[in-house]
């Protein structure tokens, strides 16, 4: 039977036999976008708790294999996919206590920055050394993300998922930007590698210096990982000192714990008072300092008689000075604040958290979610106000930089301590209102690399776990469960030198921003360039 043209449906009726082959290419139509959404769960397989960091080179692998070639359009639907696949999985913990719809919310909006790297991605593909430039459109916008909007959220950065990789020492080079470039480098050069191996196959012929780019992006990464391992160490430059952190436990997890202020304060001096016993007793080193976590008194102490004294009395008990998380009110205004408390001053120094929690601290436009739901509005009644100035207490003969919880996230406000004089440092946190979901190991991870950005010690005293000691190398020496009291006491090298990370700050971000834009923008010009001459 001879068949005229006609409408896909008719074929499929006048020839039975060619249906299933015309279904499949209908379904073959489907697989870039299935695979930009399953890579971008294999990402989020590769972040803590597991220690499959390796699994995001091959992510970004399939990936690059997606977007290679394809139009900016196409770039962005299926960055939004790999978004999706990537930040529902990795953000669930957001809607443990306040349900889906905020969850979801927040993904949907992040994703849209992964939707935009797809697009650039796509764009630059077709460039020379395309995974250059693409691994640094997605630095690009890691960078955006972290700043933007309500002043950003830097979750999901690459850096933080590599916590036990080989690629770790490259924090201490250029931070989380260049840790991050490295493996989303690695990661579009494995796929080229491929390719270009794939083609030479095919047609006996491949551009060698196209394969010379192609081997570098997969081996520069990995030797320069193996080069920076000497700016990692946990020597002490300015002595030790034996700190302690003190895990009180909260009643029950979740938001209602709140409410039960005053026995989280309980439970934190009691914990003190418990370590105090064991010092008097032998069974432990008496610490120089004691961290306890953010939220620990969330009845403020200056404000409520009862409360001072039961704070002043645990650091009598330990009688070394203690950094307590409280919430405070100066002026009608709302802090979350870390006080410095000696056992015979009593409070001498604080820190107010300057990276406050949008919609965990405050509420960004709250008319508007008020009038979708007053519920929510509900949940956070006062806004908190932002502290101005870095924080570093002098505990005995420690100098102590505070990063409060969320400020783990943000380079800058790591950094700040540091630069301000940080010997070691503290991440004093609050997860008990996401009860056991993966948000505190997650956490945990960002102050690993921190450990090795700035070649420093890091404790992380939390409420309900997971609390930790960290060496400059990035090491957990101990750790706590969850959900249960908890003391640690560890003897922890005190340092003071700079890594590069540290010194540079931000300056290797802007370079690969710039890169990008350049990578971005030649792409745009050629393409601008070769529409015009095909009109002529």
């Amino acid at each position: 039977m001879t068949v005229t043209a006609t409408s896909v449906d008719e074929s499929d009726q006048l020839q039975p036999q060619g249906a299933p082959a015309s279904r499949a290419v209908r379904l073959v139509r489907f697989v870039p976008a299935l695979a930009a959404a399953l890579s971008g769960v294999l990402l989020y397989v590769s972040f803590p708790p597991r220690t499959l960091w390796w699994l995001a080179v091959p992510a970004f692998a399939v990936f690059g294999w997606v977007l290679r070639g394809r139009s900016w359009k196409a770039g962005l639907g299926l960055g939004y996919l790999f978004g999706l696949g990537f930040l529902l999985p990795l953000l669930v913990w957001t809607g443990v206590e306040v349900g889906s719809v905020p969850w979801l919310a927040l993904v949907a909006i992040e994703a849209i920055f992964v939707a935009l790297v797809g697009a650039g991605v796509a764009v630059v593909s077709k460039l020379p050394a395309w995974p250059v430039w693409a691994a640094a459109v997605w630095i690009a916008g890691e960078a955006a993300r972290a700043r933007v909007p309500f002043n950003g959220f830097p979750w999901g950065k690459i850096a933080f998922g590599q916590a036990d990789g080989v690629f770790l020492p490259l924090a201490a080079v250029g931070g989380t930007p260049v840790l991050g470039f490295a493996v989303v480098l690695c990661g579009f050069g494995l796929y080229e590698v491929v390719r270009l191996a794939l083609d030479a196959r095919r047609t006996r012929a491949v551009q060698r210096s196209a394969a010379a780019i192609a081997l570098l992006s997969v081996a520069v990464p990995v030797v320069g990982a193996v080069a920076a391992r000497s700016l990692v160490s946990d020597k002490a430059e300015d002595g030790y000192a034996t700190v302690a952190l003190i895990q009180g436990n909260v009643p029950r997890s979740g938001l209602e714990f709140n409410a039960q202020r005053r026995a989280v304060l309980d439970y934190h001096a009691r914990e003190t008072m418990r370590l105090a016993a064991e010092v008097k007793a032998g069974k432990t080193p008496k610490p120089d300092l004691v961290l306890w976590p953010e939220n620990s008194s969330d009845v403020d102490p200056f404000d409520n008689a009862d409360a001072y004294a039961v704070i002043d009395s645990a650091a009598k008990a330990i009688g070394v000075p203690v950094s307590v998380g409280s919430v405070v009110e100066r002026h009608g205004k709302w802090y979350n604040e870390q006080i410095l408390w000696d056992p015979e001053k009593g409070p001498v120094d604080s820190y107010d958290k300057r990276q406050i929690q949008p919609f965990g601290e405050y509420l960004p436009l709250r008319s508007l979610i008020g009038a979708i739901n007053s519920d929510w509005t509900s949940l956070q009644r006062q806004d908190f106000s932002r502290g101005t100035k870095p924080g570093v207490f002098a505990m005995a003969h420690a100098k102590v930089g505070l990063v409060t919880c969320y400020e783990a996230a943000f380079d800058w406000a790591v950094r700040s301590e540091v630069t301000d004089g940080a010997q070691l440092i503290s991440v004093p946190s609050n997860n008990a209102t996401f009860d056991r979901s993966e948000m505190t190991y997650q956490q945990l991870a960002m102050s690993r690399v921190r450990a090795v950005e700035h070649s420093r010690t890091v404790t992380v005293p939390v409420t309900s776990g997971v609390s930790a000691i960290i060496m400059p190398d990035g090491k957990i020496t101990q750790k706590t469960g969850m959900f249960v009291p908890a003391h640690l006491v560890q003897k922890v090298p005190l340092r003071s030198s700079e890594t590069p990370a540290t010194r540079v700050g931000i300056l290797p971000e802007i370079a690969l921003v710039l890169v990008a834009a350049g990578g971005l923008g030649w792409a745009i010009g050629a393409g601008v360039r070769g529409r015009r001459a095909r009109d002529a």
